[in-house]
């Protein structure tokens, strides 16, 4: 089975119909949460993830959405959840508050969480540098899948595949372009995969919805 895997698409629409234009004939694709946050398409790109996701499980951001004071100490992130609260619908909302921390997909043989899988360790970051500590958390898995660094990387640790396809609309390792990766599960490989998008749309964007101006200049940093 070939799995589309993308994450941290952060209301970012260009971004996301880039990928998802990009992306090869896949058997069914999952998302690792943050479908809204920081850019000024929440509304849209929740409804197109719904309509391509087999399942999305919900991130700090997704969990925020009716909470945006509590990222008041981060004014990219507290505007962009503002904005979200304001645009999504009720339903809309709804669905984000009911998506499930983690899951398993591929027949249960691989576990999809937006970060740390230890639900303990809830929202903590895990860099490249750290999946091999993740070992008690892969025994019972052929592999994981997780998001929320917005640092693409792959790897596999004891022979399980750790992935984190990094961020289709806020990537953070110095490359701008939209993130995301192809799961193969049979063959326990995973392929990382970029592609450019239409940057300056965004920005306009944000300049007409009143977001943060430092919300777009570091989407063409890669930052």
């Amino acid at each position: 089975m070939k799995v589309g895997l993308i994450s941290d698409v952060h209301a970012n629409l260009p971004a996301l119909e880039a990928v998802l234009a990009d992306l090869p004939d896949v058997d069914r694709t999952v998302c690792a949460g943050d479908v809204v946050g920081y850019n000024p398409w929440p509304a849209a790109c929740v409804d197109r993830i719904r309509s391509v996701a087999s399942v999305t499980v919900r991130g700090n951001h997704d969990r925020m959405v009716d909470t945006p004071h509590r990222y008041v100490h981060n004014e990219m992130a507290h505007a962009g959840l503002e904005y979200a609260e304001e645009t999504l619908s009720t339903e809309q909302r709804e669905w984000l508050r009911t998506r499930p921390e983690r899951v398993t997909v591929a027949d249960g043989a691989y576990l999809l969480t937006h970060s740390h899988p230890d639900p303990k360790r809830r929202d903590s970051y895990v860099y490249p540098e750290g999946f091999a500590d993740l070992r008690p958390h892969l025994e019972e898995y052929d592999g994981l899948i997780l998001g929320h660094t917005h640092i693409q990387h792959g790897t596999t640790v004891d022979g399980r595949v750790v992935v984190n396809p990094g961020s289709v609309g806020q990537p953070r390792d110095g490359d701008p372009e939209a993130a995301y990766a192809v799961l193969d599960t049979a063959e326990h490989t995973v392929e990382l995969r970029r592609t450019a998008y239409d940057i300056d749309r965004v920005k306009r964007k944000i300049a007409t919805e009143g977001l943060p101006t430092e919300t777009g200049e570091r989407l063409a940093q890669g930052r």
